[in-house]
């Protein structure tokens, strides 16, 4: 049993307000998922030159002061290091014009103690183990921006309770999945997926999932294709939301077992697993308000 949360702004004038209105959702799932919990915020993309990556320190004490030097001395250009919302820590987002891919390998080698949690133009991404309103806290997701989010509370039941198993996952570039339910047949996936030279850093069976549809967007499919394609490839029950830079989806399973309910207004759309997680928002009493059907695909433009 995890939470998912998702919430899209319609109307910019709103997005200076997306974490102050998304963490009283996160923290309404805490029942649903105690043990870890993340966020992925979209917002205005860096430019056209340089990416992102939300990088997680993992092992002992962290020095993005050392890491910033060493990474200037292997990569040409001028990097930033902000700490996300929070100074010092553990997290901090790396602004840079040198290739992502190019950057992740080396810090595989280079400092295999950090975790990419997510790479692209548009995206940030927190995920930490603890209660839900102790990790908005640590990282003050009240404060965030941006167009839309896509959050989770995990429960863990098939695997390690660590950042890297917290939700959301990603693979590519601007790409996210939480996942409520259960897969029973990931490692059939990973058998799929490894000789194609894509590489798995958790045994989450939602990584899985994330894994698959990403590449099938990197065959060409858009992301409503992708699911549409997932429905006989992946096996068990399932409530997944996915954001991307342009869009946040929604899709249940056959049997539409694990709870989600959407309410929509002309200012934003909100998704969790239970109302209560969105009965604060301003004007959800004259919300459009409905339980997505089975293998249904639902999204929405950002």
């Amino acid at each position: 049993m995890c939470g998912i949360v998702g919430l899209l702004l319609k109307k910019p004038e709103l997005r200076g307000q997306l974490g102050a209105l998304m963490a009283p959702m996160l923290i309404g799932m805490t029942s649903r998922g105690p043990d870890s919990a993340g966020v992925a915020i979209f917002g205005e993309p860096v430019g056209d030159s340089s990416h992102k990556l939300s990088l997680f320190w993992g092992e002992g004490a962290a020095d993005w002061k050392r890491l910033s030097q060493e990474l200037g001395a292997e990569f040409s250009g001028k990097h930033r290091f902000a700490y996300g919302l929070k100074e010092g820590g553990q997290h901090a987002v790396l602004t840079t014009p040198a290739n992502p891919e190019d950057v992740k390998t080396w810090l595989a080698e280079a400092a295999p103690e950090i975790y990419v949690l997510s790479m692209g133009r548009s995206i940030d991404l927190y995920k930490d183990i603890g209660a839900p309103a102790d990790i908005v806290e640590r990282y003050r997701l009240k404060e965030a921006q941006g167009t839309h989010v896509v959050a989770h509370t995990r429960m863990a039941t098939e695997s390690a309770v660590t950042p890297a198993h917290a939700h959301p996952f990603t693979a590519g570039q601007d790409f996210c999945l939480v996942h409520n339910g259960s897969l029973s047949n990931p490692h059939l996936v990973r058998k799929k997926l490894e000789p194609l030279g894509i590489r798995f850093v958790t045994d989450n069976d939602t990584e899985a999932a994330c894994r698959f549809f990403e590449w099938r967007m990197r065959e060409g499919d858009d992301l409503t294709t992708a699911v549409h394609r997932g429905f006989s490839e992946l096996d068990g029950f399932f409530t997944f939301l996915m954001g991307t830079d342009k869009e946040m989806l929604i899709v249940r399973d056959a049997f539409a077992c694990k709870p989600a309910v959407v309410a929509e207004t002309d200012d934003y759309v909100a998704i969790a697993s239970e109302f209560r997680s969105l009965a604060h928002l301003p004007g959800v009493r004259h919300a459009s308000v409905f339980e997505p059907k089975p293998e249904e695909v639902y999204s929405w433009k950002a």
